[in-house]
């Protein structure tokens, strides 16, 4: 391929994205200054994280005895997207605007933890674009290619998925963590169960409910991690006997509610309710809402879960959202086959 015409390429895929990232912003009458401006921070660092790995990272270290330079590669790569925001929302923002996005008391450590789950989804992503184009190079039946792409676009809409190179390197690191901290290996383990979970398939795209507990559970854990012992959930669930779901369905509900609610308070927990009547499965989670500073960046997002839930279950499912200023709540019902 021609390098005018990737670069054409890569200006309509960014185009889209960024019309869709940005089309809440279109639509509302009035948007806040700051949270359009934490928007665009977030959308410029991914971009250089995304590159950096598309056109460093892969190419040159994504081969065979070489996983300790890939390694090295994918974390200076999240070292750039932490600091570039950083330099950008806590320092240039705060003198140039008189704002900035984290409190001036949070630590380091939680800054940068913190910033893992949104640098990781663009270092998937530059694999998943790198790792196409790759096999379009090599590749020379034309079906199959069709058929790769259409899964990587399948598996970037789904839930913006780990690769298996990711997954693999994810125990790699396990195995580097474990002889230094059992906490810092432990929440590795938590980390490399998520994405395993990620990697099932099935021809039809559903997996068993329990499988979709487990999943909850193992973040649960994770970012139980960050806030113990003052960390206060309570997942009850009820009916589970091989029902089947479409997978990473319900995540989302459950990030939005550490997100933006609070989890700190034993009185009114974060509450995650699932069970299962004659085939009707109810899911809902309430918490508690955060009114204090926080992350105004935007994850995968309702309107992502929506899309699915139109296109798996049509006509057979309710989302049912109620806020009352303090506490926050959403229910899912549907009507498995």
């Amino acid at each position: 391929m021609k390098k005018s015409a990737a670069i054409l390429i890569h200006l309509a895929c960014w185009t889209l994205l960024l019309l869709y990232g940005y089309g809440e912003y279109l639509l509302k009458k009035e948007v806040r200054f700051s949270d359009l401006a934490f928007q665009l921070s977030m959308t410029t660092v991914q971009i250089i994280e995304f590159y950096i790995c598309y056109l460093w990272v892969f190419p040159g270290l994504l081969k065979k005895n070489r996983v300790l330079r890939l390694t090295a590669g994918l974390i200076i790569a999240m070292g750039v997207f932490v600091l570039v925001r950083y330099l950008i929302e806590e320092v240039f923002y705060l003198k140039v605007f008189g704002f900035h996005n984290y409190s001036k008391d949070t630590p380091l450590w939680y800054y940068f933890v913190d910033n893992l789950y949104y640098g990781t989804s663009f270092i998937v992503l530059a694999g998943a674009v790198w790792g196409v184009q790759h096999s379009f190079k090599s590749e020379k039946n034309n079906s199959r290619l069709r058929e790769e792409a259409k899964k990587a676009e399948l598996a970037f809409l789904k839930s913006q998925i780990n690769p298996h190179f990711l997954y693999n390197t994810m125990n790699y690191m396990y195995s580097l963590a474990l002889p230094v901290s059992d906490r810092l290996s432990n929440a590795v383990l938590r980390m490399s169960d998520l994405m395993r979970y990620t990697l099932n398939t099935s021809p039809d795209g559903l997996l068993p409910v329990s499988q979709e507990i487990a999943y909850l559970e193992s973040y649960i854990e994770l970012f139980k991690m960050r806030f113990e012992p003052d960390f206060y959930v309570r997942f009850e669930q009820s009916g589970i006997a091989g029902q089947r779901i479409a997978s990473l369905l319900l995540i989302p509900f459950v990030e939005n509610a550490f997100k933006h609610g609070v989890v700190r308070d034993p009185e009114k927990p974060v509450r995650i309710i699932l069970k299962i009547v004659a085939r009707r499965l109810e899911f809902s989670v309430s918490n508690k809402i955060s009114h204090a500073q926080k992350d105004h960046s935007s994850g995968i997002g309702l309107a992502n879960i929506q899309r699915r839930l139109d296109l798996i279950y049509p006509d057979r499912h309710d989302l049912l959202i109620s806020n009352n200023g303090q506490t926050y709540k959403v229910t899912l019902v549907i009507h498995l086959d």
